[in-house]
């Protein structure tokens, strides 16, 4: 137990006013005794850092899968208000819109066969690895587009159905997107990479639906016992990188510039309506759109294969559903019996509107939105929905995945790749990455388990189950 955080319910923790000097409201955090131990000081006091920053209403929260990040905690959320309130870069991360998407197939596991010729189409289709370039020529015009229209403009270029995009966040683009604030460089970084998956963390993953919690939920959703999906997560590749570069160094002059005293450099910010802000909040948004694109793109080239290689209609593949895990947006939430509107950042966190909250797909208005958390590689993920208890405790927060316990340097060290692809072959789990140092960093023993990560955000009633999907082949970058 760190010293000075306290209990404030069966999954719920704070820490105090007081806990580190500056603190303008309390922490909270939601963590179960069996993750305790996994809780880092450093993580926690980044929490503690995030309440001292001005603006900030109600709470500095975080999720379960906290760990340690840049500036703001992985798995933090934060809610500033329009008035008095700063915008960091530190609290969105530098992979903008690093976010999942879950596809639909019509497919069942006894349909699949052998899985390994289905990863080498996708392998050799997807690009996937660290500064892949697309095969696809996009020039400055088209990645303007990509920047300011999102989704809709890969849907619209024929990469997609129509539907898709109303099964996005935000209908997958961000307004206010300014590229007159994304720089040549990061221009330069993102125009050859649209289309491609990336590295580190970001999977494409063939999973099937192995247990039902919610049936109701389930079909509204369109997910059924027994079947194949598709599971992608990646972001803004290089652009997303560079813009947030570009302007963490325009930010922490602009700090100063502004009296804004920061107890971590790592929070430079600017106040939200202030040139500054609105130059990054302009840039973050061309991120955010370009990566919701990108995400299309590579749907399109898996269902484009599995209807070649299974038969079946391109048409048969919905999308269920897609997430940003990190992104600062403006919401309404009540604070204080107030309706206000809000500069929320969620930093490898989900949004999770529960039911008769707009921006909610078609069929799921009296559900709740669907919210996708990706297990870690040989590990369960789930489909929850969202509640009006994360509206009213955590600015319609949950948790993004089971959260690291390793660093990729500590796994390297400690894990042997090929030892872990064959650890995942005897457990029926395919993998196909570009190295065993990349299966090593991404390895299941390197996070929290996700099943307990989720099963606290259940239990709080931040989100609730609604299916488990197991991995039946992983493609990894």
């Amino acid at each position: 137990m760190i010293e000075g955080i306290r209990k404030a319910g069966p999954f719920e923790w704070e820490i105090p006013v007081g806990f580190t000097p500056g603190m303008r409201v309390p922490g909270r955090f939601f963590l179960s005794e069996e993750l305790m131990p996994t809780l880092e000081e450093g993580a926690l006091q980044q929490c503690a850092n995030m309440a001292t920053l001005p603006g900030i209403e109600k709470y500095a929260l975080a999720m379960p899968d906290i760990h340690w990040g840049y500036g703001f905690p992985i798995g933090g959320v934060g809610a500033f208000s329009i008035d008095d309130g700063i915008i960091s870069p530190g609290g969105v991360g530098f992979d903008i819109n690093c976010g999942v998407r879950l596809i639909a197939t019509p497919l069942t596991t006894e349909d699949l066969g052998r899985i390994q010729p289905l990863l080498s189409h996708l392998f050799t289709r997807i690009p996937t690895g660290i500064g892949t370039k697309s095969p696809l020529r996009v020039s400055d015009q088209d990645l303007d587009a990509m920047m300011t229209e999102g989704a809709s403009w890969a849907v619209n270029q024929g990469y997609g159905l129509k539907g898709d995009v109303t099964r996005c966040e935000e209908q997958g683009s961000i307004d206010g997107a300014d590229s007159t604030h994304v720089s040549g460089k990061a221009r330069a970084r993102g125009r050859p990479q649209c289309g491609t998956l990336g590295a580190g963390n970001h999977f494409l993953e063939i999973q099937s639906v192995e247990e039902i919690f919610d049936p109701v939920a389930a079909e509204a959703f369109g997910i059924a016992q027994g079947q194949v999906c598709v599971m992608i997560h990646c972001g803004s590749r290089g652009l997303g990188h560079q813009i947030c570069t570009d302007h963490i160094a325009i930010l922490e002059k602009a700090a100063k510039k502004y009296g804004i005293s920061l107890p971590d450099p790592q929070l430079a910010c600017a106040p939200i309506t202030s040139p500054d802000g609105e130059a990054y909040f302009g840039a973050m948004a061309c991120a955010a759109n370009y990566a919701w694109a990108n995400r299309q793109m590579i749907t399109h080239f898996t269902r484009e294969i599995i209807a070649r290689q299974f038969s079946v209609d391109y048409e048969e593949m919905p999308l269920i559903y897609d997430v940003a895990h990190n992104v600062a947006k403006f919401e309404e939430h009540m604070v204080d019996g107030k309706k206000k509107k809000l500069c929320v950042h969620r930093k490898g966190a989900t949004r999770a509107f529960g039911p008769g909250n707009h921006d909610l797909p078609p069929g799921c208005e009296e559900i709740g939105q669907p919210v996708l958390i990706p297990g870690s590689m040989g590990t369960s993920s789930f489909i929850l929905k969202g509640t009006q208890t994360a509206m009213d405790r955590t600015f319609g927060s949950t948790c993004h995945g089971a959260g690291r316990v390793l660093s990729r340097s500590q796994a390297k060290k400690h894990i042997d790749g090929g030892d872990i692809r064959d650890r995942l072959g005897h457990q029926g789990i395919s993998v196909k990455a570009t190295s065993n140092k990349v299966i090593a960093e991404e390895a299941p023993d390197a996070y929290k388990p996700s099943s307990e990560v989720v099963r606290v955000v259940h239990e709080a009633g931040l989100s609730l189950r609604v299916a488990r999907l197991e991995p039946k082949g992983v493609i990894k970058g």
